[in-house]
């Protein structure tokens, strides 16, 4: 597609469930929009789902990769033009609205409008997390850590081999202890999970045995895989999740105190006009795809709206 000299309605940033959701709505409703993806195929953190997503009510019986394909196809259907393998990084105030500079294109793309749906990654223990940070492409769960830590949930738990190990899990939400007990039942000599403070659902809580939670704080040796003089031979870390926005650092964006970008909860828009966040970049709603794509018809039809008012 030759887009040089064009402008567009509306630059979408990244391919998951709200950036795919509001891409479709915008071309349904009749305006021009592209969605930018930095993987390769769209879907964000539904392609690392590899479980059944019994959750979300309107695909029943699907994995996460199949709910990405169903995206992609939505995508086709609604003639969207999509760059995939296309990471931004520069966002620019311009007269008509916006440049998006992104990696693998000629020059800037110009957008009246920018959506950032670019999600969230897993903390990492703090010097993976610094290293993670001077690259804002890069996953924290790829950042560089000794064998035997593992960063965030996802399919690169379920490929793991547990039988016989000693797992010790960092962090105190449900993903730290559905992920305990995952290799529990998996094998695991044993699994002790590290927490500061616990807020998982008790749901979780109940399935692990009460000795195998320690709680306040601890001191992690990551290069020994060592914690409170103990050694283990895997360290799963869940420590939360944080945006993926850093390309987005020069318009001064508003953040919430948890670091998230702060939006009006009415129309998705940031404290820059123009600007919309949606999905778990924003954390607007609890996470899932189901609110992401309720997400993407709210800062669709936001963007309609202001279209339509002439700005």
């Amino acid at each position: 597609m030759n887009v040089e000299g064009r402008v567009f309605d509306a630059l979408i940033i990244g391919g998951g469930p709200a950036g795919v959701s509001c891409a479709v709505w915008l071309a349904r409703l009749g305006f021009s929009a592209m969605l930018l993806e930095a993987r390769g195929q769209v879907g964000g953190l539904c392609l690392d789902h590899p479980f059944l997503d019994e959750w979300n009510a309107s695909l029943p019986g699907m994995t996460g990769p199949q709910v990405a394909e169903n995206l992609a196809v939505s995508l086709h259907q609604a003639v969207v033009p999509v760059r995939l393998s296309c990471p931004v990084y520069r966002l620019e105030l311009a007269e008509y609205g916006f440049d998006v500079a992104a990696s693998g294109l000629d020059g800037p793309l110009r957008t009246r409008h920018i959506v950032l749906a670019t999600g969230v990654r897993a903390r990492s223990l703090p010097d993976a997390q610094a290293n993670a940070d001077a690259n804002q492409q890069l996953d924290a769960s790829a950042a560089t850590l000794p064998p035997g830590i593992l960063v965030g949930p996802g399919a690169h738990i379920v490929a793991q081999e547990f039988h016989g190990k000693r797992v010790a899990v960092l962090g105190g939400g449900d993903n730290a202890f559905e992920n305990a007990i995952y290799a529990l039942e998996h094998g695991a000599k044993s699994v002790r999970i590290f927490a500061r403070s616990i807020k998982a659902q008790q749901q979780f809580v109940r399935k692990v045995p009460p000795d195998s939670v320690v709680t306040g704080s601890y001191e992690v040796i990551a290069a020994q895989r060592n914690i409170n003089g103990e050694p283990y031979d895997l360290i799963l870390v869940f420590y939360g999740w944080e945006p993926c926005v850093g390309f987005a650092d020069g318009l001064g964006l508003h953040r919430s105190t948890r670091g998230f970008i702060a939006t009006d909860m009415q129309t998705a828009q940031t404290s820059c006009p123009g600007v919309y966040a949606i999905g778990e970049v924003a954390q607007r709603q609890h996470p899932c795809v189901v609110t992401a794509l309720a997400d993407g018809v709210t800062a669709a039809k936001a963007i309609q709206a202001r279209i339509e008012a002439g700005y």
